[in-house]
């Protein structure tokens, strides 16, 4: 029996009808022409799985594989083997929504770990399982603030990623929540301008941690001025770097989320990563998606149940606070197998090597006279500098190289500055090759 069943002509023209297009090609419309590859595969048109497997094999050697210095929301981390080999076991790959927990034991089990390892790493007391990407789920936090509220305005930080950012205004749209940008100063909160804000009425706030810029604040005071309002604090964070950073509940948080992409998710050309969604007991029922939870049966033996299904499947519409209808239980299981085999000491050993590496990376490139300082504030694992060469044809010399340099960002004081990330992969003989191809670049432009 195969693994899929291809569809026939048939059955394509009629979903091509349903969706209101013309060709498979259209559906591809979002992808810029100049990336598609424009050869033929040369496929031929009967051929068995092992022959198809081994062309393609050959076509995928011809892609570049990188030494990365970016970072800007996703991160080229350490990815433990053992999480490929368990994750690709039958029982977990095609398992769905553990509906019925007499025979989900098992799946029930590890989503239940993973949302305790969660709710430890942010320190908050509930965590959910059910998020797509950490941008839907900053969009699934906003949409918490309204329904636990009633304010529908939202204050986000221009200090956030701006992809993040452009998902959450989409999402606020359509839910009738007003969007403002907080201006930074410094690379951090600007509270004159946040004070300004709040005078014409209550807010919830969205920030990020570190920020887009790398930067680590402390949001206490921002936090208890959106608390005075009675306004939610969340905080996007990064989920690698709170073994080795405060916890976001003790700046006051109220709902912490983000991507866990950098938990030993691999970049995978953009996915499939994981977005995690923790808040305060007072906040549970406001959560969308599932909670597992443990319970014990008339035996007194331990069991995990689903414990809140807060979406629209299971209760009526009008009262779910979202539409999301997966369980992302596989990533979680990922995810949750990395934790632990991780452990607490691997993963303050994967954060201190990624900051020791960024500091060692930014002292590097201060040295090289190719850049200068943007921001005094403290950094986590990346940083922003300005240059006054062509950054984006450095970045072409370095890529012939093997290297991915950083990436060119607009800066809310006007100009550009280059956003570099280092993670745990990287070595110090990686960042001394690395700046040594922008001397050679320097040279070459002198």
């Amino acid at each position: 029996m195969y693994k899929y069943f291809p569809h026939t002509p048939e059955d394509i023209a009629a979903m091509l009808k349903a969706t209101g297009h013309y060709d498979l090609d259209d559906l591809f419309d979002d992808i810029p022409r100049d990336v598609r590859f424009k050869g033929e595969y040369k496929v031929p048109s009967a051929a068995s799985e092992l022959e198809v497997t081994q062309y393609l094999s050959t076509l995928a050697k011809l892609n570049q594989e990188l030494i990365i210095f970016r970072g800007a929301g996703a991160y080229d981390v350490y990815t433990p083997s053992v999480i490929k080999s368990l994750t690709s076991r039958q029982e977990f790959l095609t398992s769905y929504t553990p509906y019925q927990p007499e025979v989900a034991q098992g799946t029930l089990q590890y989503i239940f770990e993973y949302q305790s390892m969660i709710c430890e790493l942010t320190g908050m007391d509930v965590s959910n399982a059910s998020m797509y990407d950490g941008a839907t789920a900053a969009a699934e936090a906003v949409f918490m603030g309204k329904a636990a509220s009633k304010i529908a305005r939202v204050i986000l930080s221009d200090a956030l990623n701006p992809a993040v950012a452009e998902v959450v205004r989409t999402y606020a749209y359509y839910n009738g929540i007003e969007v403002i940008v907080l201006k930074s100063k410094d690379g951090c909160i600007d509270h004159k301008h946040l004070d300004e804000l709040l005078a014409s009425g209550p807010a919830h706030l969205l920030v990020s941690y570190p920020n887009f810029f790398g930067i680590v604040e402390d949001f206490t005071l921002a936090s208890d001025k959106i608390h005075a309002q009675k306004g939610l604090m969340i905080v996007y964070a990064n989920p690698s770097l709170l073994s080795i950073l405060k916890a976001p509940k003790d700046y006051g948080a109220d709902i912490v989320c983000g991507d866990g992409q950098s938990l030993g998710v691999p970049l995978s050309f953009g996915g499939p990563y994981i977005g995690f969604l923790t808040t305060t007991e007072p906040l549970m029922r406001k959560m969308p998606g599932r909670i597992c939870g443990m319970t014990h049966d008339v035996d007194g033996k331990r069991g995990f149940v689903l414990t809140l299904q807060a979406r629209e499947q299971h209760i009526r519409r009008e009262k779910a606070n979202s539409n999301i209808c997966s369980n992302q239980s596989l990533m979680a299981l990922h995810v949750a197998i990395y934790l632990a085999t991780m452990g607490k000491h691997g993963l303050l050993e994967v954060a201190n090597r990624s900051v020791a590496g960024a500091h060692y990376l930014y002292d590097r490139l201060l040295e090289s006279k190719l850049f200068r300082k943007v921001y005094a504030s403290p950094f986590a694992n990346e940083f922003v500098l300005q240059s006054d060469y062509d950054y984006e044809k450095l970045n072409q010399h370095l890529l012939k190289r093997g290297f991915l340099g950083g990436l060119v960002i607009p800066l809310p004081e006007g100009g550009h500055g280059v956003l570099f990330a280092v993670t745990e992969k990287r070595t110090k003989t990686e960042i001394d090759r690395f700046v040594r191809e922008m001397e050679v670049f320097l040279d070459e432009v002198l």
